[in-house]
């Protein structure tokens, strides 16, 4: 057996209520933190609570109010072309505003709510195609969107993303789904199979932030996949670290050496880029190229990454 504790300091003014209250919040506390474990009560862990549970609540209505945007953020090639998108998900709350994904994805999985909101995303991002379709600066352009663990191992998962291809009447040649690496801790066979009937379908598939997971070199030979995309974590350390620039260089060789795709996240410099470009890495995405917003945001300024704008800012390696 094993116990989650919850404690909490209390003097002779404070009454059973507040009291057990209190040792609630740690008992939570200490679930949160992965079971098993202890924690002591404190104001800030409990306003976090309190916050963390109202979201819970709201969360079960937002899709009903209409609550959740997509915005999109630009993926390029070293020779400035705009070539795909990445969806991101965002809750526009009516009280706390603009809450990223990071906050509410836990609850949504945690809940149950990430099936739902996950098809929204989807049947969203494909509706953004077909738009994109009739406007000759975006006809070609690819949408990637996230897939939660959570969804992936449902046994319906691929009907449902079948279906809303055919509802929407998307061409499954512009889509990504990316799915991370954590994935592959589980059922391996069972992913394997479900992704190779996505992959049947048209459907590209990419894993996001690799080498921060399950890598392993056995399994990505096996896996269906037409991308992999290098973690900004790896990327922030490359041009002092040698170690970190090892990393990335390897992930990039790796990729390029299996026919696939390599994209490199967070890229925020010239001078990143331009370490990514010599080591052969062609598509990017990151704050250099363009922040996420609404999906009618206007083309990202490429000009000012160009070779020789790069030698007037001083820019390099």
């Amino acid at each position: 057996m094993t116990a989650s504790v919850g404690v909490t300091l209390t003097n002779h003014t404070d009454s059973v209520v507040d009291v057990m209250r209190r040792a609630d919040f740690a008992v939570f506390a200490a679930k949160s933190a992965g079971k098993n474990t202890f924690r002591f009560f404190d104001a800030a862990s409990q306003a976090d609570l309190v916050y963390r549970s109202q979201l819970m609540v709201d969360l079960r209505s937002a899709l009903q109010k209409e609550q959740f945007v997509l915005w999109y953020q630009p993926q390029v090639t070293d020779d400035g072309r705009w070539v795909g998108m990445e969806a991101l998900v965002r809750w526009q709350h009516p009280e706390y505003g603009l809450i990223p994904p990071a906050t509410f994805i836990p609850l949504a999985e945690e809940s149950g709510l990430i099936h739902q909101l996950g098809s929204w995303v989807l049947r969203t991002a494909c509706q953004q195609l077909v738009a994109w379709s009739a406007d000759p600066e975006r006809e070609l352009l690819t949408i990637s969107v996230n897939v939660s663990g959570k969804e992936l191992q449902q046994p319906d998962y691929v009907q449902r993303v079948v279906d809303i291809l055919q509802s929407t009447g998307v061409n499954p040649l512009w889509l990504k789904l990316e799915l991370t690496e954590t994935l592959f801790a589980g059922d391996i066979e069972n992913i394997i199979e479900k992704m190779q009937a996505l992959h049947a379908q048209g459907i590209g598939l990419s894993i996001d932030d690799f080498g921060t997971g399950y890598s392993s070199l056995s399994y990505l030979r096996r896996l269906p996949i037409d991308e992999i995309k290098v973690d900004k974590s790896f990327l922030e350390g490359a041009l002092v670290n040698p170690k970190a620039a090892a990393i990335v260089k390897s992930i990039i060789s790796v990729g390029l050496n299996m026919g696939l795709q390599v994209v490199a996240e967070g890229v925020e410099t010239v001078a990143q880029r331009n370490f990514l470009k010599e080591h052969r890495c062609r598509v990017f995405q990151g704050y250099l190229f363009g922040r996420p917003g609404p999906a009618d945001q206007p083309a990202p300024a490429f000009t000012v990454l160009t070779d020789a704008a790069v030698s007037r800012e001083g820019g390099g390696v």
